[in-house]
């Protein structure tokens, strides 16, 4: 049985300015701002969250099912979706668009600049998941507002558990409607901001929030992660990378090991252990996909690190 990602699908041009941006922006003309970045270093990564955690949930020997609106310039990511034998049954061509895409520019003390371009990402809703067959677990991750509210209420109407991450698309969501979701919902995982935030849109506490679903995870960073669930917590330790080099990505990494252990109805414990390896494993590497190990491989780091084995 497969897990249905359901997101976007995403180019991320990544561009370093070697000075800082504070030089070049003065704030009494901020009314006119009118500025240029020479940016010699630059460099093109595939990413968008369910491209991400389709990566990482296949190399872990799950079975990612991408649903995703895409545009005319998806070629090189169609090629590279071979390459990793991921299937792109469901991933819908939007003529006449761009495929969604991420202009970063990043300077010496590593603020950020970007400009998003969401093109056929917009299209989400074109998709159905009626469509998609032998599921048994899916993910409503970022994507288009409306795909995303009709993916929920499709999955939810086939009776197929999912896991709602709204991740930068929540602030598109009021409070009614997020609840409208987290109650459609099984899973909820948010980052430590994203969950201030859910509780004030919604106005009930993270505690409140998780009594309405069988999990509610919250990532932390460098603290680690938390996971509410039956009227327990359990804590979860954040796994030490071999280096820190890029955290873009992380997030969609972690969320690959909560898919894989739900659908291997594992313990949470094992479960964000898991996740929070996949998030080590991918911060040491620049991009979303450039990080590459065998199942195998991860297996060992999970039983160096935690005593015991867990892919199976």
């Amino acid at each position: 049985m497969h897990t249905l990602i359901c997101g976007s699908m995403a180019y991320d041009t990544i561009m370093v300015f070697n000075d800082h941006f504070k030089n070049h922006i003065l704030p009494e003309k901020i009314h006119i701002l009118n500025v240029a970045f020479l940016v010699p270093d630059m460099r093109r990564e595939f990413g968008g969250c369910a491209g991400n955690i389709a990566y990482n949930l296949k190399m872990i020997g799950g079975k990612p099912l991408i649903m995703a609106a895409v545009g005319d310039d998806y070629q090189p990511y169609a090629s590279r979706l071979s390459d990793l034998d991921l299937a792109q049954t469901h991933i819908r061509h939007v003529h006449g668009t761009f495929t969604a895409q991420a202009f970063i520019t990043t300077d010496l003390a590593d603020n950020q600049i970007t400009a998003f371009h969401p093109g056929a990402m917009n299209f989400s809703h074109e998709n159905h998941v009626a469509a998609a067959k032998d599921v048994s677990l899916g993910i409503i991750a970022p994507d288009g507002r409306d795909g995303m509210v009709q993916h929920a209420r499709e999955l939810y109407e086939a009776g197929i558990p999912f896991m709602f991450d709204p991740g930068q698309g929540l602030p598109m969501f009021n409070g009614e409607e997020l609840l409208d979701i987290i109650n459609k919902a099984d899973y909820v995982a948010v980052n430590d901001y994203e969950g201030q935030l859910l509780q004030e849109r919604t106005g009930q506490t993270l505690e409140a929030l998780a009594k309405l679903v069988k999990g509610l995870i919250v990532t932390k960073g460098s603290q680690g992660s938390v996971i509410y669930f039956d009227g327990q917590q359990v804590e979860i330790p954040c796994v030490k990378a071999e280096k820190l080099v890029d955290p873009t990505g992380c997030g969609d990494a972690f969320r690959a090991g909560l898919l894989y252990g739900i659908a291997h109805e594992m313990d949470w414990q094992s479960i964000g252990q898991l996740g929070s390896l996949m998030g080590a494993l991918k911060i040491a590497q620049r991009g979303g996909q450039n990080h590459s190990l065998n199942r195998d491989a991860v297996d060992q780091r999970y039983f160096e690190i935690f005593g015991s084995r867990i892919l199976l």
